[in-house]
């Protein structure tokens, strides 16, 4: 098929989309067209066709068909088929073969490569650079001595200056049991490290924190729902002894969401059994109701679920339900409200489209979606003034509670992070508690599972920090010790030990983890006042 019998082709498939795509992809979505319909899609066809042709024959540079219709890959600018999905929500989007790829990875939680975080940096003569934030324990990369804060220079021969951190992961991505070359600089070592590293497969831990962070309070931090989620989730309450808690901490902050299916199977360990966690329907898909299979088995410890603006679409299902019937205490910030259900389509080319195909709401009915009308997309995924909810529509709990839709999950009670004053968000701007960290464990071997920054060790953060031209006053230090002792603490710590035991030391000193602790009563008070209160409602009726 030459180029642009191609385009034409994607282009009518474009107009049609909306039209038909279900009866081709779904068996349960149906086109719904009459005649007029019909009429005027071919319409459009013809005209656009003709518009093409004609920037095709007249434009002043040479034609990429694929820009035009799929767009260059930015965020800034769209081809015609990311065009025509931004009219219908902010949700629908069209996925290049890359993008799909990395779909289809994050949505099973592996993929195939060396086993690491990386993130972009400026080095010191403002260019963009690549250092590992962290190895994955137990991947390829740990193994072969990969360290965090080294600086990738090549991979497999190849300069990684100036590239952004999807073009030097797909460098490092490939085959399970193939092998690439990994060049790095490192603090401390004078000339470049060369590293041969094995590709295997990686596991992404959905469930990526779960301690007991009182002696009966159980801690669990979920990042988002894939495939493996509810299964990390079991296997995590039987390591930690659920049916001795007597509180439990469930952290969905920062968490967007991910898959239907695994949030219900998470909400079904919290609810009992044949309690509703979520339904959704819309225009051509009936309507589906999900009930907890299994229940509580009768563990109804007190929960506090922290929710924050990051808190989307799989998560805030799991959040309503358990706010619906009372089961949880919402702890945080305002979620970020999204409420519509996307179907994924595999395309031709091994794209992908996921097209909103219906609206899902919580057990009292609410419809946790924002609105999106008459806002940018900026405002809408920046949660600008002119895209905050009005909470105009007001539901009820199993307890009796007010609880409000169309605008995220309004927390219980709000709490906001403490904000970073000017000294605090420089010092993070540069980055120098991570650079800190990596440079005290070259200099000092040995640092102890419970390091705590003493005053030689602020001396020589010090240093440090005059060393790279960051001056910090006797003021600033005294007003700050005790933020710059905590980042200090969690970065040596890391350095040392690995982002697990990091975030650990973050969590334990994280003062809305704190306040969810203190709110335990409250939250075994709201299981109890709505067992009260349904027992009530059904000797009324009876």
């Amino acid at each position: 098929m030459t180029q642009t019998r191609r385009v034409l082709w994607y282009a009518i498939s474009a107009t049609v989309l909306c039209a038909v795509l279900g009866g081709i992809y779904g068996t349960r979505v149906e086109a719904t067209s009459d005649n007029s319909d019909e009429s005027d899609i071919h319409a459009s066809i013809k005209e656009f066709t003709k518009i093409y042709s004609l920037v095709q024959a007249n434009y002043a540079d040479s034609l990429n068909p694929d820009q035009c219709i799929f767009g260059p890959g930015d965020s800034m600018t769209v081809g015609a088929i990311p065009g025509m999905l931004r009219t219908l929500d902010p949700h629908s989007n069209f996925f290049t073969p890359q993008a799909f790829q990395q779909l289809r990875e994050d949505q099973a939680g592996k993929y195939s490569g060396v086993g690491m975080m990386i993130q972009p940096r400026l080095d010191r003569l403002n260019r963009l650079v690549t250092v590992v934030a962290q190895p994955f324990q137990g991947s390829p990369a740990i193994r072969a001595g990969i360290r965090a804060g080294d600086v990738i220079l090549k991979v497999d021969g190849k300069s990684t200056l100036g590239l952004n951190i999807n073009q030097v992961a797909d460098m490092l991505k490939g085959p399970k049991g193939t092998v690439v070359h990994v060049t790095v600089g490192r603090a401390g070592v004078a000339q470049p490290m060369e590293f041969t590293i094995t590709r295997a497969q990686i596991s992404q831990h959905s469930v990526d924190l779960a301690f007991m962070i009182r002696p009966d309070v159980a801690y669990i931090h979920i990042r988002n729902f894939d495939e493996t989620t509810n299964d990390e989730l079991t296997a995590a309450l039987k390591r930690l002894g659920v049916k001795h808690f007597r509180g439990l901490i469930l952290d969905l902050r920062r968490n967007p969401g991910g898959l239907l299916q695994q949030a219900v199977e998470v909400a079904d360990h919290f609810v009992e059994k044949n309690q509703l966690i979520v339904y959704h329907y819309g225009r051509n898909s009936r309507e589906r109701r999900y009930y907890a299979v299994n229940g509580n088995h009768g563990n109804e410890y007190p929960m506090v679920v922290l929710i924050g603006p990051d808190t989307a679409s799989a998560a805030e299902i799991v959040t309503g339900a358990l706010q619906d019937h009372d089961r949880a205490l919402v702890v945080g910030e305002p979620s970020f409200g999204k409420g519509l259900v996307q179907t994924v389509y595999p395309l031709s080319d091994h794209a992908g489209l996921a097209l909103t195909t219906a609206h899902y709401y919580t057990p009292s009915g609410r419809l946790i979606q924002r609105d999106y009308s008459g806002i940018s997309l900026w405002d809408y995924y920046n949660h600008s003034e002119d895209a905050q909810p009005s909470h105009a529509k007001v539901y009820y709990t199993d307890g009796g509670r007010k609880v409000y839709g169309g605008g995220g999950i309004t927390p219980d009670v709000e709490s906001q992070p403490p904000k970073l004053n000017d000294v605090q968000q420089k010092l993070l701007a540069h980055n120098v508690f991570f650079d800190f960290g990596k440079n005290y464990l070259a200099n000092h071997k040995g640092v102890s599972e419970n390091f705590e920054p003493d005053d030689a060790v602020i001396q020589e953060f010090r240093d440090y920090l005059r060393k790279d031209g960051i001056s910090l006053s006797d003021k600033d230090l005294a007003t700050n010790l005790n933020f710059i002792k905590l980042r200090i603490k969690e970065n040596v710590i890391g350095a040392a030990y690995g982002e697990e035991e990091e975030r650990r030391v973050a969590v334990e000193n994280d003062p809305l983890v704190e306040k969810a602790i203190q709110e335990l009563p409250e939250a075994a008070q709201l299981v109890e006042n709505a067992k009260r209160y349904m027992a009530s409602r059904h000797a009324l009726s009876n």
